[in-house]
């Protein structure tokens, strides 16, 4: 099992969870986050006045996917995510031995993860290092 964590440009949500289903992957969690890389934010004009936006809007997808299902979550996203512009996407992939769910107050289920799974991460250059 793996924790797939993608930080994506807030408006391409709906191709990554369209792209997801298609791979049969349903569940996931989202989040509002800021955050700047390489693109080091931008510089906007309100009311006349210019000003720097040093943080710039994402969004952070959590997703836990069994082994074999992982590289095809990496690509789902990948592909869905896909802009063209740098800051585009930040894809992680973390092995995770053991993932619990809570269904009731009194109940939960772990599941056990093998230490083989591993995934390959595709990248488009070197400059744009996963």
């Amino acid at each position: 099992m793996h924790l797939v964590t993608a930080v994506i440009k807030p408006h391409k949500l709906d191709q990554v969870k369209e792209a997801l289903a298609k791979v049969g992957i349903t569940g996931m969690t989202v989040t509002e986050v800021k955050g700047f890389g390489r693109q080091g934010g931008h510089t906007e004009t309100y009311r006349g006045a210019e000003y720097r936006v040093d943080f710039v809007p994402k969004v952070k997808l959590e997703i836990v996917v069994d082994g074999d299902l992982t590289q095809r979550a990496v690509d789902a996203i990948t592909t869905g995510a896909q802009t063209g512009k740098i800051g585009e996407r930040c894809l992680m992939a973390t092995p995770s031995t053991r993932v619990c769910l809570q269904q009731t107050s009194h109940r939960s289920r772990c599941l056990m993860a093998t230490p083989s799974t591993r995934v390959c991460l595709q990248q488009t250059s070197p400059a744009h290092a996963v």
